[in-house]
């Protein structure tokens, strides 16, 4: 049967895989933009405008657009006022494993858009993943022009495919909403450092890794970001590399 869905931040890293993949499901998908265009609707979730009409006869929204903390909770706001007026379609928001235990600015500004979307009124389901794949080689490849790659000592990561995100997505979005489901996380638990040399390896690159205390991840070096309980993904950094 085909639902209707909007999907913000669907010219993101993580929408531009979802939404195909809602399309090819048989949904009719709207994807939300500040910029008007023949492939989106427009609509700003920082000032409201538009938000209206971007989710009149939505019945599921997917909620992946993420700004710089601060404006997410704002956009969110907006859009659970927007969403509660439409006649409350289901709101599938995506998370971070760890928002409740990581001291970092943007995982409180997404715990915070949590407790909206929990407090609403609408149906809702909230996801929560690891770090995507395209993360770690991101950090290495902003440095690819200092004579060594430096990671953070004592951290790992438990990075997951976001073509694996998109599907369990999709998946929730086909089901009644679910509340708090269970974490999504990748394969593996990796250092840092040595996902910085699986990087190194994919890109032929020889530069040493050098490992360095860094201030402020302390929820990180405890491993508050990670989810071995729930390394539900297949996909690993060096298949993603390779691929």
């Amino acid at each position: 049967m085909t639902t209707q869905i909007l999907v913000t931040g669907g010219t993101g890293r993580l929408g531009r895989v979802l939404v195909p993949r809602l399309a090819a499901d048989g949904h009719a998908v709207r994807v939300l933009s500040r910029k008007p265009s023949p492939q989106t609707c427009h609509g700003d979730l920082l000032t409201g405008e538009g938000l209206d009409a971007a989710v009149a006869g939505v019945e599921v929204i997917v909620h992946c657009a993420t700004g710089n903390g601060r404006s997410d909770v704002d956009g969110t706001r907006n859009l659970v006022q927007a969403a509660a007026r439409a006649g409350r379609p289901h709101l599938l928001y995506v998370s971070i494993v760890g928002v409740d235990r990581v001291a970092l600015p943007y995982y409180r500004a997404k715990l915070a858009c949590e407790r909206l979307v929990e407090r609403s009124g609408l149906p809702w389901t909230i996801q929560r993943t690891t770090q995507f794949h395209e993360l770690v080689a991101w950090m290495c490849a902003v440095q690819r022009w200092l004579p060594v790659v430096v990671m953070p000592r004592g951290v790992s990561f438990q990075t997951v495919d976001t073509g694996e995100v998109a599907a369990r997505l999709a998946m929730l979005a086909d089901a009644p909403p679910s509340g708090r489901v269970p974490d999504l996380g990748g394969p593996e638990v990796r250092p840092a450092a040595d996902l910085a040399r699986a990087y190194l390896r994919s890109r032929g690159g020889r530069r040493p890794v050098v490992s360095l205390p860094m201030p402020g991840l302390r929820g990180y070096r405890e491993g508050g970001h990670l989810t071995p309980e729930h390394a539900d993904g297949r996909i690993t950094f060096d298949q993603f590399l390779a691929a």
